[in-house]
């Protein structure tokens, strides 16, 4: 009996994907689990795996196709099966394709040694098209999907902003303790403690819409962004609240790693109820963050620099770090939200908060 093999939800915010890698052909045989597809998300470039055993009796996509959840890619079915191309036609005609870009190559056309599948490979220097002035350069499958992400936040979500400076002076000492060179906790690890321990008092900050009420996170799950080679992606640090920040660091490291190798996988891009951009490590001072569909708010991370500071009477050079807190206002109203910013500027300045 033929079996239908559709697009899974790969996450909660994961709508739609563009097909970059095929691994099977027609008339291979698959075992369930076999990764089948690559797929590329807003998110991560994520393996699609086979749900079922079977032969591949025909695949209906084609390479660089945008697809949606639960439409068909490929009928599975016995080795000498009949498949009625009635059947096939009427899949097709129930899955019309979601994007408008132009395909590269029809899956059926290539024989296995043609099929390109991305690869990290594929980001070396030597392998990228250097743009030049007055040429158009090609969006990737990811970049696509981002754009519209961001359109559809700033259709959807009415934000409103709040910044607040943080005296790190201290968090940068107990930093600079607890390891040097390769062994250094990032500051990142810092910020997304605070945050997680902050958000277990303010729940209405991991909320989302669900409908005429506000569905709250069961697990504070931290995301953060890294510019991959083929786009940024966001990976996810897991019940952030109940780890500490060597933990959180070193699980960073992990999940940054996949995501320069363009390894991510789905749960690693799933589950995250607020994110944390520091584009401050590149020398930008303010950054104001875009919210994610599916997310209430998002915070942006400035650089740390010295100042002079009035302490207790007495002028200070302090390291000080702007945070900015971008907000669904349809989530949380502004006396809430800047009462979450303070509590997390309070943390963040305590060290007790990481031991």
């Amino acid at each position: 009996m033929a079996t239908e093999v559709r697009l899974p939800q790969f996450g909660e915010a994961i709508e739609e994907g563009t097909v970059v890698g095929c691994m099977v052909r027609v008339g291979d045989h698959v075992k369930k689990g076999d990764v089948i597809f690559e797929i590329e998300t807003e998110k991560a470039t994520l393996e699609m795996e086979s749900p079922a055993s079977g032969f591949v009796r025909y695949i209906l996509v084609e390479l660089e196709q945008t697809v949606e959840v639960g439409d068909v890619l490929l009928v599975l079915g016995e080795e000498d099966e009949d498949v009625p191309q009635s059947f096939i036609d009427s899949l097709k005609k129930n899955d019309s394709p979601a994007g408008t870009s132009e395909p590269q190559a029809l899956i059926t056309d290539v024989e296995p040694e043609e099929q390109h599948v991305v690869s990290a490979e594929d980001t070396e220097p030597e392998n990228v098209v250097v743009s030049k002035p007055g040429t158009a350069v090609a969006l990737t499958g990811r970049q696509k999907r981002i754009a519209e992400q961001m359109v559809r936040s700033k259709r959807e979500i009415p934000c409103f902003y709040l910044s607040s400076k943080v005296d790190v002076t201290e968090p940068a000492k107990l930093k600079a303790g607890l390891g040097t060179g390769e062994t250094e906790i990032g500051f990142d690890a810092f910020i997304i403690k605070a945050v997680a321990t902050a958000l277990v008092d303010f729940p209405i900050m991991t909320g989302q819409i669900a409908g005429d009420s506000i569905e709250l996170a069961d697990v504070i799950n931290i995301g953060f962004t890294v510019a991959a080679p083929k786009g940024v992606v966001v990976p996810v640090v897991k019940d952030a609240d109940k780890k500490d920040v060597t933990q959180i660091d070193r699980e960073m490291r992990r999940l940054t790693e996949k995501a320069l190798d363009e390894s991510l996988g789905p749960d690693d891009v799933r589950g995250a109820c607020i994110t944390i951009s520091n584009p401050g490590r590149l020398g930008v001072d303010v950054f104001i963050p875009i919210v994610i569909p599916g997310q209430c708010s998002g915070f942006g991370v400035g650089r740390i620099v010295e100042e002079y500071m009035s302490v207790r009477g007495d002028t200070a050079v302090r390291k000080m770090m702007n945070l900015s807190l971008s907000v669904d206002h349809k989530i949380a109203n502004g006396e809430y939200a800047a009462r979450f910013l303070d509590t997390v500027r309070k943390l963040l300045e305590d060290t007790s908060t990481y031991k």
